[in-house]
């Protein structure tokens, strides 16, 4: 067997979580695509997860999205989540679809505006309660496309002052999350644009912030293993957004475009103990399948994040730093690409099995007839998906 033991022992530490609309309808700015079957309810996003999550025993838990995911009884839909072999996970924010939010959410210059955006973080706040979530999400869309159209400062500030109100509402065992984008959907400035703006909003506020890095939110060519490393070593990567691009916010399926990049952004992971018991860093996915089936697409997703965390935990780190020490830059090198040219599929549909779970979860899908059975029951209602 290539993998070794106690590589099999961290990786049963691993747990993905699923967003609930990679589950619905997507597609691109000009066209939303509907595919029958597609989850109507909440309900049905969390069937579609659990049985990810069934075929693979990697994403127990699911994250929702407020307003898209509201419902009248939160105790009930945790219990139906536990009763289906999953949990509901991180709440996320959304001010990206209220025409008051046009010129900024938690950065508006209307005092009226940025409360009720902070208003609406503490009803997401109160599903966390009633949910058991310990994260709290924050993409933030504000931003501007002209120069002079906004006091770029005075929009920092004014993020500050929101982001502290939400922050001081949290609970003694939550944690607000802030995510960055370099652009979109504003063009000149986003409020927050990279990771050390995230970082700098997030220490101001306390230990329980923390940046959720999104792996398809920087500029071409940026290395982001960096980025991780450095805020695994400053304690401050709360989150991770795996997804795929080739051009920008691709949101594809993780490792599509770049497996190398996956592997080495895991191996930073690795080498800062992102793996370890009590470890504040958690992966999720956050996609979206326009063309392709969603349930074999996060199926995709989530094993191509385990393949190569297995492949990252090959490395071997004595030998490394041993090369690293003594200046050795090709020993070292090849001791990283002999490690991701490892094919670790076998081992791991081996092990899958001795755990109970198919060797070939896509092949098991495949067969089970799980398709073909929502396509005749989901018939009429409103299909779930991004209505932009």
């Amino acid at each position: 067997m290539t993998i070794d033991p106690t590589v099999l022992r961290t990786l049963e530490r691993q747990a993905i979580e699923l967003p609930s609309w990679a589950f619905g309808n997507a597609g691109t700015r000009f066209k939303v695509f509907s595919t029958p079957g597609t989850p109507r309810t909440v309900q049905e996003k969390l069937e579609d997860a659990a049985e990810v999550h069934r075929l693979t025993g990697l994403a127990p838990s699911v994250a929702l999205h407020i307003p898209w995911d509201l419902v009248d009884d939160w105790g009930k839909l945790a219990a139906y989540a536990e009763d289906l072999g999953v949990r509901l996970g991180t709440i996320n924010s959304n001010t990206f679809q209220d025409d008051d939010y046009k010129l900024g959410s938690l950065t508006h210059t209307d005092p009226r505006i940025r409360q009720k955006a902070v208003d609406h973080h503490f009803a997401c706040i109160d599903v966390m309660h009633e949910t058991g979530s310990q994260d709290l999400k924050i993409w933030l869309p504000d931003g501007t496309n002209y120069p002079g159209q906004g006091d770029i400062r005075g929009r920092q500030d004014r993020l500050a002052e929101s982001l502290r109100t939400i922050y001081d509402r949290l609970g003694p065992e939550q944690r607000l999350v802030l995510e960055y984008k370099i652009f979109e959907p504003y063009f000149y400035t986003m409020d927050v644009p990279d990771w050390g703006t995230s970082y700098a909003h997030v220490t101001a506020l306390g230990e329980r912030a923390m940046v959720c890095l999104d792996t398809g939110h920087h500029a071409p060519s940026t290395n982001i293993e960096f980025i991780v490393a450095q805020l695994i070593r400053l304690g401050r990567l709360g989150s991770f957004d795996f997804n795929s691009r080739f051009y920008a916010d691709d949101d594809l399926i993780v490792g599509a475009a770049d497996p190398f990049q996956l592997f080495r952004i895991l191996f930073e992971v690795v080498r800062g103990g992102g793996l370890e018991e009590g470890s504040p860093v958690a992966f999720m996915l956050d996609q979206c399948h326009n063309v392709e089936d969603k349930i074999p697409g996060q199926i995709r997703s989530v094993l191509n994040v385990q393949e190569m965390t297995a492949r990252a935990l090959l490395v071997d780190q004595e030998a490394l730093r041993a090369a690293q020490d003594a200046g050795d830059v090709l020993g070292a090198n090849g001791l990283v690409m002999d490690a991701f040219y490892t094919d670790v599929r076998p081992d791991l549909a081996a092990w899958r099995e001795e755990r109970g779970l198919p060797a070939d979860p896509l092949a098991a899908y495949r067969a089970s007839g799980y398709a073909e059975r929502t396509v005749a029951e989901r018939v009429g209602g409103q299909q779930a998906g991004w209505g932009a």
